[in-house]
């Protein structure tokens, strides 16, 4: 079994769905605060871009916290496990390079959701982009720089 499927796979029982909304939650290693950096934080942004640009997902909403991302999409091509394992690839690459460093940026694993047909996905964008002001950040989400949805 290959590194990315060891480390970003599906939780057991757990399939994927071309065209399937998801709600994905990944996190750094030891939570350490690496997108408190702005420059760190724009790179795992561009991953987030690349994969929409590459028709792989149709971003919906996403926020990158000092420590974690919340990402909304819905899966366009290939399965959710090589979506995911290919943007943390891609983000640990540019960021340890950027830095100089090398090891593990992001916990093994991640959570997903795969949101039902009657879910409010705009609610669900709401809440991924309120996380700066839950989190005591900022006052305003507007004040906050490291977030995206399409409705808006």
């Amino acid at each position: 079994m290959s590194a990315c499927r060891r480390g970003c796979g599906l939780r057991k029982g757990r399939v994927s769905e071309v065209g399937q909304v998801y709600s994905i939650t990944c996190v750094t290693a030891d939570r350490e605060s690496v997108f408190a950096c702005w420059r760190s934080a724009r790179l795992l942004v561009a991953q987030l871009r690349a994969m929409h640009e590459s028709e792989d997902v149709e971003s919906l909403a996403w926020v990158v916290m000092p420590d974690h991302m919340h990402w909304l999409f819905q899966l366009r091509k290939g399965d959710l496990a090589t979506v995911i394992c290919r943007m943390k690839a891609r983000s640990s690459l540019a960021i340890n390079r950027r830095n100089a460093t090398c090891g593990r940026l992001w916990q093994k694993g991640y959570y997903d959701r795969a949101m039902r047909r009657e879910d409010d996905l705009r609610a669900a964008a709401r809440y991924i982009i309120m996380n700066p002001i839950r989190a005591g950040l900022v006052e305003k989400v507007g004040d906050y720089p490291l977030w995206d949805a399409i409705w808006l």
